[in-house]
């Protein structure tokens, strides 16, 4: 059997997606927009010896499977894809054809990561940051923008830049935290400072920034004092549990849940819940699963091993849970998932248009890896298989005394006028 008909058994013409392989086989190329090349016979022992989303990800990242068009089509037209059209003959014929191949198990591309050591423990979770935020600050400008923004940001329209939605999502969530000047902002996870600095400029607050990137950390502090700002804000290469100052009227946590362990979400909160005054507020921003019925993460799942390793997702509804449990009043709950493909959508063009800048910069494997992870999730967003919720929370004072406005507008907390 050719590859091109063990192809045409598995993806129905329908999707439009040709196809193309090293012996010479074809189908579905003609006016195809989208076609996947197989370059080699290692890209058949990947796929054959890991036949999910692992196995393509590892052709695709080593270079024996192309995508000719863009990335985030071809997985728009493959993926769902059930098998429900393969009979039981025919996958026991796949299964007999590329036996030998799924025997071979080549050796995993060089950034395929297995961390060791206790999950989630200071050291572990610190090698994890490293090998996703550590690329390359130069690699990271070129996709993000001069924001430095690498969370979802937040679009006034469709069709708003992404620096405008980058600066909105800041301003909403200092809006949310009702910050005024003279206020101590605590931000965990802070990346290269963005929200430390809208929060210090236009708000005229104090803050710390912990990051367990180097590189961030670097970045960020050198920004701020750039800015002439180094009196009022600061960006510590730390891990947010070693920050002992306490009596916060707000802490933000942007896309930091992500790699904090569903195990550790008690402490997670309890600590943040202990680093504020009474009436102060935290902002939890966070990538969700739809419900509660997946796992936290997957071990051989594409993220996992290329891009977060030991990231773990949970449901809203645990998220709050585990917030309320911990002490905080949830005063308001809102999901922004088209907001994130809007953002996945402006990165990954952001990519594109600099490609041969971002491969000179970091290779042609990482920014392989990452023209697919930003495609996928970019998918995944729109199609509902991860969420992006914001969650405020408060630590009432005495009586039961929130601080919170009587009534507020969920969609725009209402801006603060000039100070």
């Amino acid at each position: 059997m050719d590859l091109a008909t063990a192809f045409a058994m598995i993806v129905p013409p329908e999707r439009g997606v040709g196809f193309t392989a090293y012996d010479g086989s074809s189908v579905g190329t003609v006016g195809a927009d989208v076609t996947l090349e197989i370059k080699t016979p290692r890209a058949v022992q990947y796929i054959a010896g890991a036949p999910s989303q692992l196995g393509l990800a590892r052709a695709y990242v080593n270079g024996d499977l192309e995508i000719h068009g863009e990335a985030y089509e071809a997985l728009r037209r493959l993926y769902p894809l059930p098998l429900d059209h393969v009979s039981i003959l025919d996958k026991a014929k796949l299964a007999r054809e590329f036996a030998s191949f799924a025997m071979a198990r080549p050796e995993p591309p060089a950034l395929e990561r297995r961390l060791r050591g206790k999950r989630h423990s200071k050291g572990r979770d610190a090698e994890a940051i490293h090998h996703h935020y550590d690329v390359s600050n130069r690699f990271y400008s070129f996709v993000l923008g001069p924001s430095m923004a690498y969370t979802c940001a937040v679009f006034p329209t469709a069709d708003s830049s992404l620096e405008t939605a980058q600066e909105e999502k800041f301003d909403l969530v200092c809006r949310k935290l009702g910050l005024k000047p003279g206020m101590r902002l605590l931000d965990v996870g802070c990346g290269w400072g963005g929200m430390v600095l809208h929060a210090v400029k236009n708000y005229g607050v104090s803050a710390i920034g912990a990051t367990l990137s180097k590189q961030q950390a670097e970045w960020g502090q050198r920004a701020i004092e750039d800015a002439g700002l180094a009196d009022k804000a600061q960006i510590r290469f730390s891990d947010y549990r070693d920050v002992k100052e306490t009596g916060f009227d707000a802490v933000s946590s942007i896309g930091l849940t992500e790699h904090i362990g569903r195990a550790n979400y008690e402490s997670y909160f309890t600590f943040l819940l202990s680093r504020l005054r009474p009436e102060g507020r935290l902002l939890n921003h966070t990538i969700t699963r739809p419900d509660g019925a997946d796992p936290s993460h997957y071990k051989r799942s594409f993220i996992n091993r290329y891009v977060f390793p030991d990231g773990e997702l949970s449901s809203p509804g645990l998220i709050m849970s585990e917030m309320n449990d911990a002490g905080f009043e949830i005063r308001h709950e809102e999901n922004l998932r088209e907001h994130y493909a809007l953002t996945l959508t402006q990165w990954c063009k952001n990519l594109e248009d600099n490609w041969d800048a971002c491969v000179a910069e970091a290779g042609l494997p990482t920014a392989r890896v990452w023209r697919l992870y930003m495609a996928a999730s970019r998918l995944g967003f729109e199609l509902n298989t991860i969420q992006l919720h914001q969650t405020l929370g408060v630590k009432l004072g005495e009586n039961g005394r929130s601080g919170i406005p009587l009534r507020v507008s969920g969609e725009t907390w209402g801006r603060m006028p000039d100070a």
